[in-house]
This record gives C-alpha cells, sequence and structure tokens, in this order.
C-alpha cells in the first residue's frame, strides 16, 4: 500500500537567513519489509496544551524547551485576545548538546501533510544551548505558519509561507511591551531622529538582510517593527482585524500595504495613513520618560548583573566569572578575550540608557577597562576597579542616609509645604528643555556617530534600511 508524505522545507531562522523551497513529494514503497525488532521510542515530553511535543537531548532540556513553547504561545494569545484553538501539532526535535560544533543551521523547520490534517517539525541544534532569543523568533513564526495552515486543506501548497521577518519581530516586540520588558528610550531616539526605517524598507527586508543587520540597526530595526504592529493592534477594526490579518499574512504574495488596507479599512483614508498611525504610535511609546530611570539600588544591582567575564572551558561551555578575575584574559587568544569582555560591554551601553545619572561616569570607565582588557593593554585595572567599587559603596551609604534624614524629617518635623524647593523645581525643568553638551568619551563617540547616521545625504540601501557615508 503507498502513501504520499509531502516534506516542505520552508524556513530557517538562522545566521544563514530563510529559505523556502517548495514541496518535494516523496513516495515511500509498499514492498515487504523484513521484520525487524521493536525500537524504544525516544523519550518525549508533550506541553500541557498539547500543542508541542518535544523529543531529543536530555530530560531537563525537554522541560524547558516545552515550558518556553507554551509561554511563547500564551503571551501571544493575550496580545492578539485569541482563543487557543490549534488544529495542527508542533513537533521539536533537539539535536546535540552545548560544546559542540554549531552547525550551519541551528534551527529549521519540515512541514508534512497526511490525510487528517499538517504537521510542523522544528528541529533546533543544542551546540550554544538554548537560545532563548533565537528560539522564540522561531517558534512565533511557527504558531504564525499553524494559524495559515488551519484554513487550508492538507495536501502540497501552491506556494510556500514566508513569515516576514518586521512581523515575527514586531510581535517579539508587542510581547515585550506588554510584559513591560521593552525600554521606552528606544523608541523615544527613534521618533526624535524621525526613525531609520522608512516604511517601505520595513516591508522589505528579508530574512538575509536582517541578519546582516549590526546590533544598532538590529534594535531599530525591532523598534521600528514593534510600532508598526502596535499601531495595527490598536486600530478602530478590533482585535478581530488583526487576528484576520495574521492568519493570511504568512500566505500572501502581494504587496504587504495592499493586505493591511484590506484588513484595516481605516488605513484607505490616504496614501500616508499607514505611515501617519505608525508615527502617532511611536509619539505614544515614547512618553513618560523619567519614569524609566533606575534608582541607585536597581542600577547596582544591574551592575553587579552585567560585570562578569564569560570564558569558554575545554568542553566548550560558556561559563561567567566576575570582573576581578581579569588577569586570567591574559592567557586567551585575542578573539577569545574579545568574546569574554563583549557580553559586559554590550549590557552595559544598554544599562546605560537606563541608569542612576550617577553612575554614568562609572560605567563609562568600565567600558574603558573592559577596552583595555580586550586589547590585553591593561592600565592599572586593580586600582581603578577598587576605585570604582568605594564610588560604589559611597553612592550607597549617602543614598541610605539621605533615606534616613528624609524619613526623621517628615516624622519630626514637616507639617505643610514650605514651598522652598519651588525654585529648584522650576531650575530643573527649563534644564530638561535646554540640550546638555558633555565631553565624556562615550558622549563624544555617541555625538560623533549621530553625525555619520544622520546625514541628510544618507540613502536607503538594497540590503538594509541605511547606507553608512565613508569616514572623512
Amino acid at each position: 500500500m503507498k502513501r504520499v508524505l509531502c516534506a516542505f522545507v520552508f524556513a530557517c531562522l538562522t545566521a544563514r537567513g530563510q529559505e523556502a523551497p517548495k514541496a518535494v513529494p516523496v513516495e515511500e514503497a509498499a514492498a515487504a519489509a523484513p521484520a525487524v525488532p521493536a525500537i524504544e521510542a525516544p523519550a518525549r515530553v508533550v506541553s500541557r496544551s498539547g500543542q508541542f511535543s518535544v523529543t531529543g537531548g536530555e530530560g531537563p532540556a525537554r522541560s524547558s524547551v516545552a515550558m518556553l513553547a507554551e509561554d511563547t504561545k500564551s503571551a501571544l494569545l493575550e496580545l492578539t485576545e485569541a482563543k487557543d484553538e490549534w488544529k495542527t501539532r508542533i513537533s521539536i526535535v533537539l539535536h546535540g548538546k552545548p560544546g559542540d560544533r554549531p552547525p550551519p543551521r541551528s534551527v529549521a523547520f519540515d512541514l508534512a501533510h497526511y490525510e487528517g490534517g499538517f504537521l510542523l517539525r522544528l528541529d533546533l541544534h543544542l551546540a550554544r544551548g538554548i537560545d532563548q532569543e533565537r528560539f522564540e523568533r522561531a517558534l512565533i513564526a511557527a504558531l504564525l505558519y499553524e494559524q495559515t495552515l488551519r484554513t487550508m486543506k492538507p495536501g502540497p501548497l501552491e506556494s510556500p509561507l514566508v513569515a516576514p521577518p518586521w512581523l515575527v519581530e514586531g510581535l517579539r516586540e508587542a510581547i515585550a511591551w506588554q510584559e513591560k520588558r521593552a525600554d521606552r528610550r528606544l523608541y523615544e531616539g527613534l521618533f526624535r531622529h524621525g526613525g531609520l526605517y522608512k516604511v517601505d524598507d520595513l516591508f522589505a527586508l528579508n530574512d538575509a538582510g536582517h541578519e546582516a543587520l549590526d546590533g544598532a540597526m538590529r534594535a531599530a530595526f525591532r523598534v521600528s517593527a514593534g510600532a508598526m504592529v502596535m499601531a495595527l493592534h490598536e486600530q478602530p477594526q478590533g482585535r478581530d482585524g488583526f487576528r484576520a490579518f495574521l492568519r493570511e499574512a504568512t500566505n500572501f504574495g502581494g504587496e504587504m500595504p495592499q493586505l493591511l488596507r484590506k484588513h484595516f479599512p481605516e488605513l484607505n483614508l490616504s496614501e500616508r495613513s499607514l505611515e501617519k498611525w505608525w508615527q502617532l504610535q511611536l509619539v505614544n511609546l515614547s512618553l513618560a520618560r523619567t519614569t524609566d530611570v533606575l534608582g541607585v539600588v536597581e542600577t547596582e544591582a544591574a551592575l553587579e548583573e552585567d560585570l562578569k567575564l564569560h570564558f569558554r572551558d575545554a568542553e566548550g561551555t560558556v561559563r561567567e566569572r566576575p570582573l576581578g578575575d581579569w588577569q586570567e584574559l591574559a592567557k586567551l587568544r585575542e578573539g577569545e578575550r574579545i568574546e569574554a569582555v563583549r557580553p559586559a560591554q554590550d549590557a552595559l551601553v544598554r544599562l546605560s540608557y537606563r541608569c542612576f545619572p550617577s553612575h554614568r561616569p562609572l560605567i563609562a570607565e568600565y567600558q574603558v577597562i573592559l577596552g583595555e582588557l580586550a586589547a590585553n593593554k591593561p592600565k592599572r585595572i586593580g586600582e581603578r576597579l577598587a576605585e570604582l567599587a568605594v564610588m560604589r559603596a559611597s553612592m550607597i551609604g549617602r543614598m541610605k542616609r539621605a533615606g534616613d534624614y528624609l524619613d526623621w524629617f517628615e516624622i519630626t518635623r514637616a507639617r505643610e509645604t514650605s514651598g522652598a524647593f519651588a525654585d529648584y523645581l522650576t531650575l530643573k525643568d527649563r534644564l530638561k528643555e535646554e540640550q546638555r553638551l558633555r565631553n565624556d568619551p562615550v558622549s563624544t563617540y555617541l555625538d560623533r556617530m549621530d553625525k555619520v547616521f544622520y546625514r541628510p545625504e544618507s540613502k536607503p540601501a538594497a540590503n538594509g534600511p541605511w547606507t553608512v557615508p565613508p569616514a572623512r
């Protein structure tokens, strides 16, 4: 007896980009096969909703992947206010273990159909452990594919399904915003400079172009995409239009604005309606910026978490070590030193947006120290780290004393508002309106990069939203 199994390898969310080849039918012969001993089925973990089944790897990894998959789906359902009405099972197969040599593609999809429906398969290699960001991106793409497959009869597809990068990243950012994990300052900077991406550039960027973006441009793309998704999410048509759009987005071969106007009629009012909605969303997301500044205690906790060196042991597993172990970097090759300090450097850049203002000079000094360690040119590193530790302890002490004094004053003397701080508050408001010129190394570098990225002559490039002019 013969049966036909069609496999579609139509997505790759890795450094080599997403591929979507057409279906290739595979026939299995019905010839009688010799009897073989029964093979025990591999250990399997099924998620609480039953949609995800995880095989391969070790037990803890399977359980973690199943929980991450359900958490991502729950967040997407909450965002879209949709019911869990899945029809296609998603099989997640784990390969390898941490420390193995990474394959060219660490995440890949297969789609098969049978008489009763479809089956999505997601292959995940664990050479670098469970990369939560990449895994979340793959899961959201798989969930979008599943929504499209609900409306289709089992069988070969006329064209491959494609999850647009702007939609996947936009949904990830919208979920982060919903869970209060997003950074409002990024929206503020994007809106203040007019936005790095135009609407057409946002829709045109494919997976290969997205993977080629550097860290700064990738962050700008995600913020732009997030604002677009949230602008669509808040359209007058409500959640029904947004859910209908998601079901059709991965199987639409035309221009994206055309599909958006179909599901969101308000965008038909003018040629620039979509852009106006997008810009308005950026304005709304960039407001209330003073509430996002961390206090002294929160900044100190973040510094303790971020100031870690990342060493790779003989088995290839990454181990975190405190910055106080900086002398061990001298034993490493240049590339290994750079790799060891890079996570801390990136984390400090993110922290500098939201840290307590008095900590910014300290963060700048830590960046200088990390740069010297990467170049293997340490200069009084031990003494400088000790001085920074003393300064941080002093800031904590002053903060506690100030709190104690305010408590004492409120208990013993405060009876009414005196107005003594009115002039101070007026000055503070005026300073907010004025541009502050700073000459520290970080500000100088950011000013130079600002001039490079926002020159009037910059034009869109084929593989990204902007081309950086050559250095002069």
